[in-house]
């Protein structure tokens, strides 16, 4: 499922428009880009939990040329940690 599908989906179930479903979805997903980019977290409830991790720099193998050592910088990363309703749902 892609983002088009999803925005039909959320039409569909909600009887609004795509254009509307879209709208809401991009408010969404910026509503979580904002606040992982603050370094919060956002939970929903039996649904997940994204939340940022860091990453320490480290040194890695370059793999086109594995005689190479290559350094690879701290970063923060998005996580999503699926709650018990979705495992559940999945298996």
């Amino acid at each position: 499922m892609n983002k088009a599908d999803l925005i039909e989906v959320i039409a569909g179930q909600t009887g609004s428009t795509k254009v509307d479903a879209a709208k809401a979805l991009d408010v969404i997903v910026d509503a979580v880009s904002g606040e992982l980019a603050k370094g919060g977290s956002v939970s929903l409830v039996g649904f997940g939990t994204f939340s940022v991790r860091h990453r320490a720099a480290r040194d890695g193998i370059n793999p086109q040329n594995p005689s190479q050592k290559i350094h690879i910088p701290a970063a923060n990363v998005p996580v999503f940690k699926a709650g018990k309703a979705l495992k559940a749902a999945v298996n």
